[in-house]
This record gives structure tokens, C-alpha cells and sequence, in this order.
């Protein structure tokens, strides 16, 4: 059970890249981002049409690069698209960020048909660390964990605290709760609610597009994957709490452990699992674990 509990929390710090950007942008903008999932895998596409231009340039690089352009996107799409469909009523954003996640697939499906592809990171998938000492011991011997697997979990909890330190330290994050909180007193102040928000939608989509390459490196990839990616980031935000950046690794977390887990019992019934568990918090606790908290 152990060395299912560290493959659970090490599926969750994917997750928890999965969820971070749903979580700011709804945590800012009280906007549900269905295309969630699409955009994750059009990062990764991006990538690897990046790669194969570039010929021998490594992968991290061409991340790296996509990282501004995911920025000036995220920006441009929350600027001049997003903010028209925000207000009391959800039904526009959704509808709009419905419309974008199948154009998403579609586009995909003409550059890149539907065939799986992954993003080649010289053996590094493949590569594992083994855990030795107590570790070892409790799990009757040595217990090899994926390079990969913990560079996201590192990835993913930086991630975390700098969108933490940044929503409680910066002038930018107290634009940010500012409009949250009240959008017409915080404009009121001098602030330009618009601005603010395509500046955090930018910020969500530069956590997107490195969800979406480090899913490429971790397995393959395929047009369609978006749904399934989006219910995953959705349900991880949902357990830990709506808007709550530590909820969210929090949620994410219990829900990679809950699957593998139920991976462990029956492999037919592992995402099942964490279906069940999200359910069962949705009954019982709506307002998520760890729901944000104002002040």
C-alpha cells in the first residue's frame, strides 16, 4: 500500500497542473473554463510541433519557449473574447469556452490527425530513482520511482506556493483578490477589472501550456484526450475547494491516490474510484475541502 500511495501522489502532482489554472481563473473570475483540457493538450501538440521543426533542439527548450506564447494567448483570448462573456449569469463563458474546446479538437485532428503522439525526452520517462532505507524496508525491498513522475510533483508544488506567494505578496495578487471580492469597488479604486483579469488568465495559461508538456513527456497524446483531462482538473478542484491553490493539490492529490488505489483493487475500476470519491464530496461538502477563504 505504500508504494501505491506514492505512485497516487505522484499521479497528483499532474494533476494538480491539470487543476491550477481552472482554479485561478474561476478563483478571479468565477469563470469555468471547459476548454480546459483542450488547451492542455494543445500545449503539448505545441511542443511537439516545436520539436519536430526544430530538429535536434531539445524538448525543454521548445517548452520553455511555448511558455511566452501561452502567456500572450491566454492574454489576448481573456482581452478580447472571455471578458464579453463574463457577469452574473455563467451560461455565455461556458458556452464560448464549449465552442473553443471543439475547435480545439478539430484543428488538432486536420495538423495532426488522430494518432497517439508523445513528446521524446532522450530515455528520461524511463528513467527511475530507487528508494532505499525506511521506504525501502516497508515495502520489502527496493522501490524504483519514475525521474519524470517527480520532477512534475516538484513542478507542481513550486507551482502551488508561487501562485500562493504571488495572490499574498504581490501588488498583482491584490489586484487580483481585489476584484474577486467586489469588481465594482476594486474598479471603483482605480482598477482596471478587464486588465486584471486577462493578466490572470494569462498566468493560468502558462500553467496550461507546462501541464500540457509535461503530460506529452509523461505518455502519449491524442486530439481527443482534452474531456478527459478537463474532468480530472475539474474534480481535483471541486475535492480540494473552488478558487483554493493549495486545496487544489490537496484535491488533486487525494484523487490520484483514491485511482490508484482502486487501480490496485480492480484495473478496471481505478478512475472509477475517483469518481466515486469526488461524488461523495460534492454530496457532503460542496464547497470543497479546503474551500478558499476571504481576507
Amino acid at each position: 500500500m505504500l508504494e501505491t500511495l506514492v505512485q497516487g501522489v505522484l499521479l497528483g502532482g499532474l494533476y494538480t497542473l491539470f487543476a491550477l489554472g481552472q482554479s485561478l481563473m474561476f478563483g478571479v473570475m468565477r469563470l469555468t473554463n471547459t476548454a480546459q483540457g483542450d488547451f492542455i493538450i494543445l500545449g503539448a501538440f505545441a511542443v511537439i510541433a516545436g520539436v519536430s521543426l526544430g530538429g535536434d533542439v531539445a524538448p525543454w527548450l521548445v517548452a520553455l519557449a511555448v511558455l511566452p506564447v501561452a502567456f500572450g494567448f491566454g492574454y489576448a483570448l481573456q482581452r478580447f473574447v472571455l471578458n464579453g462573456t463574463l457577469g452574473k449569469d455563467p451560461l455565455p463563458s461556458l458556452v464560448v469556452t464549449f465552442g473553443l474546446s471543439i475547435v480545439i479538437q478539430n484543428l488538432l485532428l486536420e495538423l495532426f490527425s488522430a494518432d497517439p503522439r508523445a513528446i521524446e525526452t532522450g530515455g528520461l520517462s524511463t528513467q527511475g530513482v530507487a528508494l532505499g532505507g525506511a521506504i525501502g524496508s516497508a515495502v520489502g525491498g527496493a522501490m524504483s520511482v519514475g525521474v519524470l513522475p517527480l520532477i512534475v510533483l516538484a513542478v507542481a508544488v513550486v507551482a502551488t506556493g508561487a501562485l500562493q506567494w504571488l495572490f499574498a505578496r504581490t501588488a498583482l495578487g491584490r489586484s487580483f483578490r481585489a476584484v474577486s471580492d467586489d469588481r465594482e469597488i476594486a474598479e471603483l479604486m482605480g482598477l482596471n477589472a478587464k486588465k486584471v483579469y486577462a493578466f490572470a488568465t494569462a498566468i493560468a495559461f502558462v500553467l496550461i501550456a507546462i501541464a500540457g508538456a509535461l503530460q506529452g513527456m509523461r505518455t502519449t497524446v491524442s486530439p481527443s484526450d482534452g474531456p478527459l483531462l478537463l474532468l480530472f482538473a475539474f474534480e481535483a478542484v471541486i475535492i480540494g475547494g473552488m478558487g483554493s491553490f493549495w486545496g487544489t493539490l490537496a484535491g488533486a492529490m487525494i484523487l490520484g491516490v483514491t485511482q490508484q488505489v482502486g487501480f490496485r483493487l480492480d484495473p478496471g475500476w481505478g478512475i472509477w474510484a475517483g469518481h466515486i470519491v469526488f461524488l461523495v464530496v460534492l454530496v457532503l461538502r460542496p464547497q470543497g475541502l479546503f474551500p478558499k477563504t476571504r481576507g
